[in-house]
């Protein structure tokens, strides 16, 4: 794409997905008109996919944020205050609800757009101060799944793989991911790789056929909810073919006598039946992998969002432990995160579990050890996990929790069973919201709008899927009264009067938490502050400041678990919490498209994306819509137990027979009340408590002449995947 030689602005990380593109702003003063992809990045090497190439759209828009607003009541309009008006109103009505109700009736629900060093101190003033441990984030509802399935198998979360490996690796596994429209600039460079290489060799594995299904050399057609069966026919067929690292297993590894016997003991007939996927394709798959020098995986919502994400994610593994496919190049479990730093909330331990450097909440020496370098006394952290994503609404709900501050984030159209969710937050008697645009459908149900600035208005740090710590300078000023999202937390700490908050820069708030990561797995030593500023990014972990970071964990073989040996996981299929039924007999499966990202408060402000993908469908396989009696284009109702939408009909056979599939983006303010997550179920897991938004029971029938009422949807403008890409 030619496009004239424009003034440098400067750089900065994409604020959209977890790849962690460095982006080249430019144009004038005041005004950026064009973003290009930096050649020497080490996440995309020049790339840009669709929204990054636009993100500059997104920045100057009327529905900016620019002064904090307050209004006691929500019948009443907001008035426009200062910050020490604001911060105050809030410090007092916090006060009065944690003197009435205890701490634990006030919470923090974050997101993994916000910089590492808002999450460290938000977990500072929650977690130590305010002394409750109800902080998470939106990281729960892609990625909680993925970090206790490392905890669990490896010892540590984590992933052990760099981007690097994908031009080492000879077969890629790609399961749960539609990698080519969700990570669109790594999906190119494994194309690319291929290319170049004539490897990887490419199984995708996903109920439906995707953009990324369909360039895969194998694809497995797996039944919704069939991941587990699938995982375990095929550790099954890489034993009984003996495709098995023996020497890896038995000297890095414990558990596998333990999964042997399992695998040994299932039915591989009723697996393949489970699965949905022939034993022909399946035997071709474990051949793949059992015989690669190399193969990486990649992951995302397809294995996290369920009740047994974490068994999906053992799983997955077990199988990287059979073959001995871990600590190499092109090797290894890679779990693609979805958001610009939900591994850097992991790392300052923003869920609510965790403290800062991979630490634990119920760890006695892990409290202690936090109280010490945030100079509290001690048992000042609390021993029990707090509230998670699903449970604060639902404690919302019931009365137990009275005060909930979100920052850039939209549950009213991210969270599922959305009827619960509003009825839930307007029972709050506080509900505090920090985000850069208003309104949105969460904006609209607060009491306080706290204007944060946007990626280019602060200097910010964050954490990419392979661990690579970036850190990104600002480039312009924020508008109006709109404020870095840590000075927001660290004003109000000081406002409500707690001590450890006078920050000078956002490079104090890194160095502090920093020292919190010495000896733990996400060492960061030697990533200061001004290392950052001066190379721009270095890789954890990192001990010291001599070292250069390592690209890849565990090349020693040795795992951060008592034994250090990995462990082989047994886990045995389990059906999904709600399955369908005659009353309501289809599968719903939600995600996301390439256009459009998240709760769409940014690329509804581009016009080309907006064109190519203008409003909500539902896809429908065309022997299903005879069956229904509807065609592409028909307005349909779809019902679960939980609500109803009408959405217009999209034919395709990329869905399976049986299922249903809607992507997430719109909300409200499209169309009232016609949201995918008014379907959704809340079931979450056990350990991970993520939920299962990826299948629920939904009945399906035609709304009789009223395509009048579909919300309305403009012609689609094709825009092939990958046109926006720039070559390095």
């Amino acid at each position: 794409m030619n496009r004239p030689e424009l003034p440098i602005i400067g750089e900065t990380i994409c604020p959209y997905c977890g790849v962690g593109c460095r982006l080249q702003l430019e144009g004038y003063p005041g005004e950026i008109v064009c973003t290009r992809g930096v050649a020497d990045a080490p996440a995309n090497q020049g790339r840009l996919c669709a929204k990054g190439a636009l993100v500059h759209e997104t920045l100057d828009t009327s529905d900016r944020l620019t002064a904090p607003l307050i209004r006691s009541d929500r019948r009443e309009p907001f008035q426009r205050v200062s910050w020490d008006s604001a911060l105050g109103f809030v410090a007092e009505r916090l006060r009065a609800i944690r003197a009435a109700y205890g701490p634990d009736a006030i919470a923090f629900y974050g997101s993994g757009q916000l910089d590492s060093e808002t999450t460290y101190l938000v977990g500072k003033l929650f977690k130590g101060s305010l002394r409750t441990n109800n902080t998470d984030s939106n990281s729960r509802l892609c990625m909680a799944a993925a970090v206790a399935g490392y905890r669990q198998s490896l010892g540590s979360d984590g992933p052990p793989c760099c981007y690097d490996d994908i031009d080492e690796c000879d077969v890629a596994f790609i399961i749960g991911s539609n990698m080519a429209e969700a990570h669109p600039v790594l999906w190119d460079r494994l194309q690319q790789s291929r290319q170049r290489r004539g490897v990887p060799y490419s199984i995708v594995a996903d109920p439906r056929r995707t953009a990324t299904a369909r360039q895969a050399d194998l694809f497995l057609p797996v039944a919704p909810g069939g991941d587990i069966a699938l995982m375990n026919a095929l550790g099954r067929l890489m034993i009984e073919s003996g495709w098995v690292d023996d020497r890896f297993v038995t000297a890095y590894t414990r558990g596998f006598d333990q999964y042997l016997y399992f695998l040994l003991s299932q039915n591989l007939d009723e697996l393949v039946s489970v699965a949905g996927i022939s034993r022909d394709q399946l035997h071709e798959a474990a051949r793949r992998l059992g015989t690669a020098h190399g193969w990486l995986s990649f992951y995302c919502m397809g294995l996290n969002q369920s009740t047994v994400g974490v068994w999906k994610n053992n799983s997955l593994i077990n199988l990287h432990l059979l073959t001995g496919q871990i600590g190499k190049p092109g090797a290894g479990p890679f779990s693609l995160t979805g958001q610009p730093n939900a591994m850097g909330g992991r790392e300052t331990g923003l869920l609510s579990h965790q403290l800062p450097g991979y630490r634990l909440v119920e760890d006695g020496q892990h409290r202690e050890e936090v109280e010490r370098h945030w100079r509290l006394p001690p048992g000042s952290i609390r021993n029990k996990p707090g509230l998670t994503a699903v449970e604060m609404f639902r404690a919302l709900e019931r009365g137990q929790l009275r005060a909930l501050w979100i920052a850039g984030t939209n549950p009213l159209v991210s969270l599922p069973d959305l009827h619960q969710v509003r009825r839930a937050m307007n029972k709050a008697s506080l509900i505090v919201v920090q985000d850069a645009y208003h309104p949105t459908e969460t904006t609209e149900l607060a009491h306080v709008l706290l204007p944060a600035a946007q990626f280019t208005e602060k200097e910010w740090t964050s954490t990419s899927s392979e661990r690579l710590v970036s850190y990104s300078p600002q480039l312009r000023s924020a508008p109006g009264d709109a404020l870095p999202d840590w000075q927001i937390i660290a004003r109000f700490a000081q406002r409500a009067g707690f001590a450890g908050f006078d920050y000078r820069s956002a490079a104090e708030v890194w160095d502090e938490f920093r020292e919190l990561t010495t000896g733990r797995p996400c060492d960061m030593t030697g990533i200061t502050a001004a290392r950052l500023r001066r190379e721009r990014h270095v890789y954890w972990p990192c001990p010291s400041l001599e070292h250069p970071g390592e690209k890849r964990r565990y090349q020693d073989r040795r795992f951060p678990t008592p034994d250090g040996r990995a462990i082989f996981l047994p886990r045995d299929h389990r059906e999904p919490r709600e399955k369908p039924d005659h009353e309501f007999p289809f599968v719903l499966t939600t995600g996301r498209l390439y256009s459009h990202w998240h709760t769409l408060t940014r690329t509804r402000h581009c016009a080309k994306l907006v064109r190519r993908e203008p409003g909500p469908f539902v896809e429908i396989h065309p022997s299903d819509a005879r069956s229904l009696e509807v065609d592409d284009g028909d307005l349909v109702q779809i019902s679960s137990r939980r609500g109803t939408i009408r959405l217009p009909v999209r034919l395709s056979e990329a869905v399976p027979t049986g299922t249903v599939f809607l992507p997430f983006h719109w909300g409200d303010r499209f169309s009232a009340d016609n949201a995918v997550n008014y379907l959704t179920i809340s079931a979450t897991g056990r350990v991970a408590k993520q939920p299962e938004l990826k299948f629920c029971a939904v009945d399906v029938e035609r709304v009789a002449d009223n395509l009048d009422e579909a919300p309305e949807v403009d012609s689609v403008i094709p825009l092939t995947i990958g046109s926006f890409h720039e070559s390095p």
